[in-house]
């Protein structure tokens, strides 16, 4: 294992030293630091650094974040190493001396957007392998099914299959319990008794029991009918009730919303608790009043309203979707990876493992993947023009981690810093994604990018394998890959270009990255 002692204390003291840090996490590829002071960072210095791929601001998040690249939890750990105890994913608070952490907008109304996006991304970020890792697992299940013409070793209805698709499918499922925990993590880092009344409520939503209050179920031999309605309102049906309250209540698997508004709720209310229980008391009474009280909430109110709304967003992208694939690939492949830069990807995150869900496939999430491949095509055209040997050094395994799925190394180390080289990746986008929407690809999982070609094969919920679908991946992949590389060898980059002119300076919300 390689040393990262010197290049951990090199970025501390970069960032402005360790009595400028307050708290320290990382994600896949990325060191996320909150700084009291994000002006005594030295972007260009820790640039510089050997290991390091980029470095930006992110004022959605109020991060500073060092791009590292796989090597992240490494570094990660050296970074921690030398630091004072308590920074390790702890709670931002205000500085001593008066000062406060840098936030973002003053605008009220933007700034609860930003909230909304920090807790949606650090709700989901610990999660998201996890998620990719069971669609890789349906994917290479497809490879072997019998039927799919490629190995034909596994009976789609023997138990083995049965097994390991529902294995697969498992994170996807229990989404709400997941989130609950890492939503409280997110929110009341401190507060450890929380993230498991997050994990309870989000339980709660997917709970077995619920089931016959809403939907036909098999008694024995014999089959009980769904109840009937309670009540009809403004074209929602409610189809239960509590405490003779009449309740709309959703299937929860799958969602994330409503978790992380109850996490939300529940937090206030278990800090009170805390503050006006008598102590012998608190131990069982505060988590049982959090648990009771949120979950109540979220079945009268929360849940409700906010299945409905996405439900209602995730038709509007199924409506623009299905009114031309193709022009929605080259619409969405165009301009995806934008999303990205300022973290509301992370609004359509949730809708694609839905999707996935509730058909097996995913349209949109498959107009994404190539977003993904067209950035580490660009990256690794920079990587076979360059004849800097640190350049090549730097573009090879970004162009490979986003092949596998992963574009910040290609996205923040080369392709945002020439911004021709991102355009003109995007651009490759666009074509793969028009091409593959003509064709009508279907994508049956959640990996992306080259690795994720298992997920090309068959459909896991209904064992469907379309004749051709893998060969039409591959078609739309190597267009995709073409035009990238042909764009960026041309037009987008050349070794007398200026590192730093990049989106930081040209994107008129240069303040969400910089």
């Amino acid at each position: 294992m390689a040393n990262y002692s010197q290049l951990a204390t090199d970025i501390i003291a970069k960032v402005g030293g360790a009595e400028n840090v307050t708290k320290v996490i990382h994600c896949i590829t990325r060191l996320r630091f909150t700084l009291k002071d994000k002006n005594k960072a030295d972007t260009a210095g820790i640039e510089a650094l050997p290991g390091v791929a980029g470095a930006v601001y992110n004022a959605n998040l109020n991060q500073y974040q060092v791009v590292i690249g796989q090597a992240v939890e490494d570094v990660y750990d050296e970074v921690i190493a030398q630091l004072p105890d308590g920074l390790a994913g702890g709670e931002t608070e205000a500085d001593d001396a008066g000062g406060a952490p840098a936030s973002g907008s003053k605008n009220p109304i933007v700034r609860g957007f930003q909230v909304v996006i920090g807790t949606i991304t650090g709700s989901m970020i610990p999660i998201i392998g996890l998620l990719a890792g069971g669609g890789m697992i349906n994917g290479l299940l497809a490879m072997f099914v019998k039927g799919n013409h490629i190995f034909n070793v596994i009976d789609p209805t023997s138990s083995t299959y049965i097994i390991i698709s529902t294995m697969a499918m498992a994170p996807f499922y229990f989404l709400p319990v997941l989130v609950g925990f890492s939503a409280a993590r997110q929110l009341a880092p401190k507060d450890g008794s929380l993230q498991f009344v997050g994990a309870a409520v989000g339980g709660f939503m997917i709970a077995p029991g619920l089931n016959p209050l809403t939907q036909a179920t098999i008694s024995g031999t014999s089959v009980v009918p769904a109840p009937n309605a309670v009540a009809h309102l403004l074209g929602v049906t409610f189809n239960t009730s509590y405490f003779g309250i009449p309740v709309a209540l959703p299937s929860y698997a799958y969602t994330i919303f409503p978790i992380i508004a109850a996490v939300a709720i529940a937090k206030p209310l278990n800090a009170w608790l805390k503050k006006v229980l008598p102590l012998a008391l608190r131990p069982i009474f505060q988590p049982m009043i959090t648990f009771f009280i949120t979950s109540s909430i979220v079945l009268l109110i929360v849940g409700p309203v906010i299945s409905t709304l996405s439900s209602l967003l995730s038709n509007v992208i199924s409506f623009f979707l299905g009114l031309n694939l193709g022009i929605a690939g080259l619409v969405i492949g165009g301009f995806y990876q934008c999303l990205v830069i300022f973290g509301l990807h992370w609004l359509i995150v949730p809708i694609i493992s839905q999707q996935i869900a509730a058909t097996g496939e995913s349209s949109l999430n498959m107009i994404v993947s190539f977003t993904m491949l067209a950035q580490g095509a660009g990256a690794l055209a920079v990587f076979l023009k360059t004849r800097k040997s640190d350049m090549k050094g730097l573009a090879l395994p970004a162009a490979i981690s986003a092949f596998c799925g992963v574009t910040e190394p290609a996205m923040y180390g080369i392709n945002l810093k020439y911004m021709r080289v991102f355009i003109m990746s995007s651009i490759g986008a666009a074509a793969g994604g028009l091409v593959a929407g003509l064709m009508n690809l279907r994508m049956f999982g959640f990996s992306g990018s080259l690795i994720g070609f298992p997920n090309f094969i068959s459909n896991p919920k209904t064992h469907e394998a379309p004749a051709g679908n893998l060969a039409t991946f591959w078609i739309a992949s190597i267009v995709c890959i073409v035009v990238a590389m042909v764009l960026v060898w041309f037009f987008g980059y050349k070794d007398t270009d200026e590192m730093g002119t990049g989106v930081e300076k040209k994107n008129a919300f240069k303040d969400a990255v910089k």
